[in-house]
């Protein structure tokens, strides 16, 4: 049983590691007051940005080009959520038809470009992260074959960005502002903090956040951008959110539930008990799971009061 264990367990925390991080970056965007549901679209950037560079890019520079295409797909993750800033905030748009607006222009201009600059809609990376185990933490019984064994640097990024994430949403006066701006936006403005100015921050963050996890999903366990990178993780990200209640370590909690649940999904038939059922069972499982735990948690998450009502200094 342990050895099934720890051969699911290191591929569900590679899963887990771009759903956490898109879930994150959702978490600062709705902490901000601002709805953001275009995280696939954001991911979807990232992606497309960063398999573009590394492929462009990995003869010339080597292994480096891979440490640079991730940063280039926060960074493009980040520009590309201006457009949803500017519409949410300065232009008080419905900001789930503007989330929804980014999903539908991200996986059609993605595409474009891949086939005008490559000629092709897929574009395939030469070489990504490779699975590595830690040195002497691998070796601590139990613990070391299921979190430090065959795993992805990735992966321990995402966790460090979550503990400096609480660490700024929960000790400093950055994160005190920003939530407030998500509670009560117009007593923030009574107190001298730039509401506007905070919300951008906050959705750009989320770009950034989202972005990363489109990079990472290309540079680990995907190897290529295709129109199958949108399949749904952003969406599965937001459901995370609100099954960690908006809080960094409860949205860690729920992107390993889920990214468990699909890992199981994805190795079911290599166990042989379960070869005779059909795929349509375990193609669903991941998705059944997770509006089961949403409808059963949901009831007690309660988000930013102030999240998806356009900022309006008026109703002070």
């Amino acid at each position: 049983m342990f050895d099934i264990l720890s051969s699911i367990f290191p591929l569900a925390l590679a899963y887990t590691a771009p759903l956490l991080i898109i879930a994150l970056g959702g978490l600062f965007s709705e902490r901000s007051g601002v709805v953001n549901i275009g995280l696939e679209g954001l991911m979807g950037i990232g992606a497309f940005s960063s398999a573009f560079f590394i492929s462009s890019n990995y003869e010339s520079l080597g292994d480096f080009a891979i440490i640079l295409g991730i940063i280039i797909g926060a960074l493009a993750g980040g520009v590309f959520s201006i457009i949803h800033a500017f519409a949410s905030i300065n232009m008080k748009a419905d900001q789930v038809i503007s989330g929804t607006a980014i999903n539908m222009l991200s996986s059609a201009i993605t595409i474009y470009l891949a086939r005008s600059l490559t000629g092709s809609a897929n574009i395939q990376i030469i070489k990504g992260f490779i699975k590595n185990d830690i040195a002497g933490l691998s070796k601590i019984p139990l613990i070391g074959p299921l979190f430090f064994s065959n795993a992805y640097a990735t992966t321990y990024l995402v966790i460090i960005i979550v503990i400096i994430s609480w660490y700024v949403l929960y000790k400093l006066p950055f994160g005190y502002h920003l939530r407030a701006c998500g509670e009560n936006p117009q007593a923030a403005d009574s107190m001298g903090i730039n509401v506007i100015k905070m919300r951008y921050i906050g959705v750009i963050l989320s770009g950034i956040l989202a972005g990363l996890g489109g990079a990472i999903v290309i540079t680990t366990y995907y190897g290529e951008f295709s129109a199958n990178v949108y399949s749904g993780l952003g969406f599965l990200a937001l459901a995370a959110l609100i099954f960690g209640k908006w809080k960094p370590f409860g949205v860690l909690g729920a992107s390993l539930f889920f990214g468990f649940a699909k890992t199981v999904a994805d190795m079911s038939q290599l166990f042989e008990a379960l070869k005779k059922m059909p795929n349509i069972y375990f193609n669903t499982f991941p998705y059944v799971v997770t509006i089961l735990a949403l409808i059963i948690f949901s009831k007690n998450s309660v988000g930013p009061k102030a999240a998806g009502e356009p900022y309006d200094p008026g109703k002070r």
